[in-house]
């Protein structure tokens, strides 16, 4: 494409992006103030109309290099994209199960340790791969797993754990090491919420064995529809690249052929000698790939990752600040020791002598246009789908129960500005009774 016609296209993206994504002002009451949403410009768009010009549409050159940056910025060695942080993490999970490992394979009813306070499908894999689920409580204010529960949840079948940051708030990260190293655990880091965090200095993310992300437009960065999972060892590259590319046992990409020099002189399984090295599949695995538009939209975004962490750390900041006041009646969020998340959402818990109950909050902040959310499933095993599901519970889970009735969580996102930050504080204030 010559330079007169790239010049072009940027205007014409910079004339779109004017007419069709104008700024509007902030009308408190009326105008709709989101839980999360998407922050984009001028660069999204032009990535976006130059990949789909090249219209490679699956992965391709933009998604080589993504991952490639991506990996860097994280500190793993190997990243790939796929279409969803669910997908991620079934493939992060599933690869434990790669007869690739040998004996460190997990196997069916091996236990993997999780928490019920979470999103469902980071538990979903463990029971899709015929392994049980060790749930343990959580602390609140920080939401993520209680340390005396995870230590002493440990038995002689526990082979794994696999458990999210809370709305980006690390879990402890220095036992988790511990536990892992002492007991030979393996660690799938689910770090959907996380991305931009760090314990210790060191990125969320870069802590597991495989670890986890989401590019859903309510996440740190989008490209839509998205995920990655990243891995420490090489050990891991076949079976991840396997079970994400329909369990096929040829690492060839996307576009070319014999990259091993022996594509017909394989004999794998009780194929016959020369079977085609593209059709034979080491794996159960499935299309779970992402596309080359997907790829280019996430390098632009993550050229603004660190402008999105500092802003959501703001305005978690913001928040936490201005209802200080009203810890009478609420329990407001806390980082975890030696954490520096990068906020997903600023999580609030009822307190049982508060004017108002966790329901009638969210219900008059709806009708205030001030979006929320619970804290995910709240208590998994009450879920209908959970029900009847194998598990094992680890002691009670009082506290879990708690985030099922009492917990809710309000936006951070980069999108928010302060009137709205105002607005939201003020509202909560007035919805308890002017409690100050």
């Amino acid at each position: 494409m010559s330079p007169g016609t790239s010049d072009k296209i940027a205007d014409l993206v910079t004339a779109a992006m004017k007419e069709r994504h104008p700024s509007k002002p902030f009308v408190p009451g009326e105008t709709t103030i989101p839980v999360s949403g998407k922050v984009f410009g001028e660069a999204e768009l032009t990535a976006a109309v130059q990949a789909s010009l090249d219209f490679w549409l699956t992965a391709g050159p933009y998604t080589e290099k993504f991952e490639s940056q991506l990996a860097r910025t994280v500190g793993m060695r190997h990243s790939f994209m796929v279409n969803s942080g669910s997908s991620a993490n079934l493939i992060a999970l599933t690869a434990l199960t790669s007869p690739s490992l040998g004996k460190r394979a997990l196997e069916p009813g091996d236990e993997v340790l999780t928490v019920a306070a979470g999103f469902p499908t980071t538990v979903t894999p463990i029971l899709q791969n015929g392994l049980i689920p060790v749930y343990v409580d959580v602390d609140l204010e920080t939401y993520v797993a209680n340390d005396a529960a995870l230590e002493s949840a440990i038995g002689p079948k526990t082979r794994a754990i696999m458990m999210a940051h809370t709305l980006g708030n690390p879990v402890n990260l220095d036992l988790v090491k511990e536990l892992a190293k002492k007991h030979h655990l393996w660690f799938v880091e689910d770090s959907c919420d996380a991305l931009g965090g760090t314990y210790r200095g060191q990125n969320l993310g870069s802590f597991g064995d495989l670890s986890t992300f989401s590019f859903y437009p309510a996440h740190h960065i989008t490209t839509g529809e998205g995920g990655a999972v990243l891995i420490k060892k090489v050990a891991h590259k076949r079976a991840v690249e396997s079970i994400r590319d329909w369990g096929r046992d040829c690492w060839c990409a996307p576009g070319c052929e014999n990259t091993c020099l022996k594509r017909y002189e394989w004999q794998l399984g009780e194929l016959p000698m020369g079977y085609d090295h593209k059709y034979i599949y080491s794996h159960l695995g499935y299309n779970l790939k992402s596309g080359d538009i997907q790829a280019a939209i996430g390098l632009a975004q993550l050229d603004r990752l660190a402008s999105f962490v500092e802003l959501r750390r703001k305005n978690w900041a913001y928040l936490r600040e201005g209802l200080a006041d009203l810890e009478d009646f609420l329990l407001l969020p806390k980082s975890t020791l030696h954490g520096d998340p990068s906020w997903f959402g600023f999580a609030i818990t009822v307190k049982k002598q508060s004017p108002k109950t966790r329901n009638e909050i969210v219900k008059a902040l709806d009708e205030r246009k001030i979006g929320t959310r619970l804290l995910f499933g709240g208590n998994l095993l009450r879920q209908p789908a959970f029900i009847g599901t194998p598990r094992r519970v680890h002691g009670e889970l009082p506290n879990t129960d708690i985030v099922m009735n009492d917990t809710f969580w309000m936006g951070v996102w980069p999108g928010l500005t302060t009137p709205m930050l105002d607005y939201m504080i003020e509202s909560i204030h007035e919805i308890l009774g002017g409690a100050k």
